[in-house]
């Protein structure tokens, strides 16, 4: 094929996808792929979640800040006054830290997924990540920490992927 034939040869492809896809549309019969948004995705994580966090997601919000070295997790009561959010913030977090510390990150996995950004190689982490538990008021924090590059992004993508899931639960 000769350089004058592309434009033409570009502009047949393109009429025969638009076509396509305009008798796919018009066929009632053709099944229909589902597809999730946003919403139906935080939805079903707040479905999980609530299977493997005992506290009230819409009585408590999660921050993610990322560092240098890894990251914070905080979880606090909206009231800090509602003593019942905060001991089941400071319980359930406080046994996922011993959990973490070990490589065993199947709760997050279980709300979010086993292909969540960063689970498997958290998961891997053998012991070089540092991961700390402090009663705050309103709730509690988990502090991650590490010199590994690989460790420290795979740390970012987790805390990014459960902003994303959290919506409005959730906070940067």
């Amino acid at each position: 094929m000769n350089r004058s034939d592309r434009p033409h040869r570009a502009l047949l492809l393109a009429a025969i996808a638009a076509a396509a896809l305009t008798g796919a549309c018009a066929d009632d019969s053709a099944p229909s792929i589902p597809t999730a948004t946003t919403s139906d995705r935080q939805a079903d994580v707040a479905e999980r979640g609530a299977s493997v966090m005992p506290f009230d997601l819409e009585r408590t919000t999660h921050r993610f800040t990322k560092s240098d070295t890894g990251g914070v997790q905080t979880v606090v009561a909206d009231d800090p006054r509602d003593t019942t959010q905060v001991t089941l913030v400071q319980h359930h977090l406080s046994s996922e830290v011993e959990r973490f510390r070990r490589g065993d990150f199947s709760d997050p996995a279980r709300i979010h997924g086993v292909e969540m950004p960063g689970l498997a190689t958290l998961r891997a982490h053998g012991g070089r990540i540092t991961i700390t538990y402090e009663a705050v008021p309103g709730g509690a924090r988990v502090t991650y920490a590490t010199n590994d590059a690989a460790l420290r992004d795979a740390l970012h993508h987790w805390f990014d992927a459960q902003v994303s899931d959290h919506g409005s639960h959730a906070t940067r």
